[in-house]
């Protein structure tokens, strides 16, 4: 019952910091050492992101729809398709030969995790004040250099603590996006990204999983897609509106909390 529990909770964080630039991961990481949850080969953590991709294909389900339908006859819609892959192709690359590093080493640094989460939220402070002059206030328009460089951005996150929708809303707002489309390219990003991840997650600890880890990956991956749903509905609007600040505070909170609680309890 502890680990069901467990498994409800963590999942509904990460349901709740997957988009955000706060760093779902890190926000799992840290719960579950805290939790005491542990599952093989970190896999639970990865595999549950799923459930929150899940829910960004629910609520754009009728643009991805009309985007696949208009492939074969707009040159715009065939040029945005490549240019979300042009931004997958790092992570894809990058991510399968340090797979084993992140996961054994990164992952079990928790020290680590919330160094990363404080630096990451100074530097979200400090892109906020910029006063940027957006070029680019419509995600179709990014150019495939420009994608392929956002790309590079989201490979930061491979340091858990990073955020992978911070890396990228960073990289993007830094090459002439608006606050609102460097948020939407990050949600289109995260789909082939966080399905390779998932893909080669279970890939590589298909042997360790017993059907108790199963389930509670499922309880997880649901709670995650159900908590996902409200954030991905509010949060272009919010971050329109009040930019990145709050979440940048958020981490720095976080942050602290995490290296005060390591320190008194381990």
């Amino acid at each position: 019952m502890a680990d069901i529990f467990s498994a409800l909770v963590l999942g509904l964080i990460e349901g709740l910091t997957e988009f955000i630039p706060v760093s779902s991961t890190a926000h799992v990481l840290l719960a579950g050492h805290f939790l005491g949850f542990r599952s093989p080969g970190n896999t639970f953590v990865v595999l549950i992101q799923l459930g929150a991709i899940l829910a960004i294909l629910l609520v754009y389900f009728k643009r991805l729809l009309s985007l696949a339908l208009a492939l074969p006859r707009s040159e715009r819609a065939r040029h945005f398709v490549l240019a979300v892959l042009f931004g997958f192709l790092p992570a894809a690359v990058i991510g399968a030969i340090a797979h084993d590093f992140i996961k054994n080493v990164l992952f079990e640094t928790p020290m680590l995790i919330c160094v990363v989460l404080i630096l990451g939220g100074l530097v979200l402070l400090a892109v906020d004040k910029i006063q940027f002059k957006p070029k680019y206030h419509d995600v179709t328009e990014f150019s495939l250099p420009m994608a392929l460089k956002i790309g590079f951005f989201q490979c930061l996150a491979m340091i858990p603590g990073t955020s992978r929708s911070g890396a990228t809303i960073v990289g993007a707002l830094l090459m002439g996006a608006d606050k609102r489309s460097a948020a939407e390219f990050s949600f289109f990003l995260a789909m082939p990204t966080m399905v390779g991840a998932f893909a080669l997650d279970l890939y590589e600890n298909r042997n360790m999983l017993s059907f108790d880890d199963g389930m509670l990956i499922v309880i997880g991956f649901v709670a995650a897609f159900v908590s996902a749903l409200f954030v991905v509905r509010a949060l272009l609007d919010f971050v329109s509106i009040r930019g990145y600040a709050p979440f940048a505070w958020w981490r720095i909170f976080i942050g602290a909390a995490g290296l005060i609680g390591l320190t008194l309890f381990g």
